[in-house]
């Protein structure tokens, strides 16, 4: 994993300026969220949608491609192909975008993103919630303030320069209700982190904010690599190559009940019988699929009955992660999901604990099925793959079964589906025998390219 500095602060802070000049001045990668947040209120703008209408934005989000590029040091956030990187620092987008950043479904669509660029990356990442939310173990915590008089006074400056005709009254309002609402959104608000270091840049230039940024960093930087490197002359490893967390192979030794597994196969018969009635519905590549518990099932994403399209010719339960809302709906539809070996995953939340749950799943004997791409595919594709895979697999150092599901045909009664299970992927096999950055590239990479090779062009 590589450092990683966490800036959060209000609106007008100076935190995207500051944050670039000091990611420049100590070599590291600069992430400005707020860019990201920025190009889908423009994208939803543009497309004349309210910015906080949810219900017509959730759709959209799978037609934006949003990336952050860097030329000559420079980031350039890349929305559809377009550079708008300009065209995203206007009041009215930036308005939209606090607006945007809470709703849920938007914050998890841009979550992946911000978490893969610091697992490979020295960043310094600036927001609102990087230190509490995106960020929790972040090595240095930086909260930047200044007072909403002097915040909108620069932002006013700024515009001037662009020759925006919004008035200084404009601004300050502008920055006092996105404070209120970046403070007040149920959803990840703006709050400063119990371990933040804070700094008020009200009375302090743009040099000497620069240069405190830079202090708080380096100091506290210090004090943790003393920290690591003085265990009894002991000496560990550099923060620089660290493990994001500890290998804990899981030992297989547990089995399920036989009177679990005993239910478990005569629900799994009648679910064959009722699929096979409604799909064409056939599975290449049976033999890979293990007979034991505790392996993870890597598949692409089509639609919401993929976890089924895995289990039914596993012959051990799966269980899987399943958006929270989906427990809260009626009591039936809770039950079903629960028994196919549902469990909740809260969006906006840092996902410690989902990988605990995954590795006691994996330790109690169950399988478990996890989409790399974190949302589901509208045109067959393989999308990127994300870390957390990768990062379970290395700690568990379990086999992962790559999958390919492929729909063909339009039918709805009777569609095509081909479910492929390829060779398992071994993590020491590969040269992956710990979580650092390098190795969880590595595997991630092996398990995305397997599962392309599984699925249709």
């Amino acid at each position: 994993m590589g450092i990683n500095i966490a800036l959060d602060g209000p609106s007008g802070a100076g935190k995207s300026t500051i944050a670039r000049k000091a990611a420049e001045k100590m070599n590291y990668i600069y992430v400005d969220t707020g860019a990201l947040y920025r190009s889908i209120a423009c994208y939803v703008i543009g497309k004349g949608i309210a910015p906080d209408s949810s219900e017509e934005i959730i759709p959209l989000l799978g037609e934006i491609d949003v990336k952050l590029e860097y030329k000559d040091g420079a980031q350039q956030v890349i929305l559809n192909g377009e550079n708008v990187s300009d065209k995203i620092r206007t009041p009215e987008i930036s308005m939209g975008a606090s607006k945007v950043s809470a709703i849920p479904e938007v914050r998890e669509f841009l979550f992946g993103l911000q978490k893969n660029i610091a697992a490979e990356n020295n960043i310094i990442m600036d927001g609102r919630d990087i230190g509490t939310v995106v960020l929790p173990n972040a090595d240095v915590k930086i909260f930047l303030t200044a007072s909403a008089e002097e915040r909108a006074n620069r932002r006013f400056k700024e515009l001037q320069e662009k020759g925006d005709s919004s008035t200084y009254d404009d601004v300050l309002a502008d920055i006092k209700q996105r404070d209120y609402n970046d403070t007040h959104r149920e959803t990840a608000p703006l709050k400063k982190a119990d371990d933040a270091v804070e700094i008020d840049s009200t009375n302090l230039t743009l040099d000497e904010s620069i240069s405190e940024v830079c202090r708080v960093i380096e100091e506290n930087l210090k004090k943790k690599q003393t920290s690591d490197n003085s265990d009894g002359g002991e000496k560990k490893q550099s923060i620089k190559t660290r493990e994001i967390a500890p290998v804990r192979p899981i030992t297989k030794t547990h089995r399920l009940s036989h009177f679990r597994m005993f239910w478990y196969s005569i629900l799994r018969a009648i679910v064959i019988g009722l699929y096979h009635l409604y799909y064409n519905i056939t599975f290449e590549g049976t033999e890979n699929i293990p007979k034991d518990g505790g392996n993870i099932f890597a598949s692409n994403h089509r639609s919401y009955q993929d976890p089924v399209f895995i289990a039914l010719p596993t012959r051990v339960p799966l269980s899987y992660m399943a958006k929270e809302e989906l427990f809260h709906q009626n009591f039936a539809f809770t039950l079903v999901i629960k028994a196919f070996g549902a469990f909740p995953v809260t969006r906006g939340k840092g996902d410690t604990e989902v990988i605990d749950t995954s590795i006691e799943k994996l330790e109690k004997g169950r399988n478990l099925a996890i989409f790399p791409e974190g949302t589901r595919s509208k045109d067959g594709k393989v999308g990127k793959g994300k870390t957390g895979v990768a990062l379970i697999a290395a700690i568990a150092q379990t086999k992962v079964v790559p999958v390919g599901i492929n729909f063909e045909g339009r039918l709805k009664f009777r569609k095509k589906v081909v479910v492929r299970f390829g060779e398992p992927i071994i993590p020491s096999e590969i040269g992956v025998t710990s979580t650092n950055p390098k190795e969880l590239k590595i595997i991630k990479n092996t398990i995305m390219d397997k599962i392309k090779e599984l699925v249709h062009d």
